[in-house]
């Protein structure tokens, strides 16, 4: 993607690469986040490679599994609080 664009590339990765960089958060726990958001997302390529991140990093396969529920529940949650937006149409159509 750097081909055509290198000038965003490079402030594409430049950003990347803080973001993942230790701070607040162990590089360790925003790769777990990572493998969530990726699972959430439904990136393969993403999910591959949070998953050999978190391994390297000493996350077991029980704490990843448990950051992907996390993420499953808060996007079945999103789910069903936009089916709220259904429930109203509804309710406007019925009057």
């Amino acid at each position: 993607m750097g081909e055509c664009a290198s000038e965003l590339w490079e402030k594409f990765m430049g950003y990347y690469g803080a973001v993942f960089a230790e701070g607040n958060l162990t590089a360790r726990e925003k790769s777990l986040i990572a493998l969530a958001v990726a699972t959430a997302v439904q990136c393969p390529y993403c999910i591959d490679s949070y998953t050999q991140d978190c391994l390297s990093k000493g996350v077991t396969e029980e704490q990843m599994t448990e950051a992907i529920h996390v993420a499953c529940a808060i996007r079945g949650g999103a789910s069903l609080v936009h089916g709220v937006q259904m429930k109203n149409i509804v309710k406007k159509l019925e009057l």
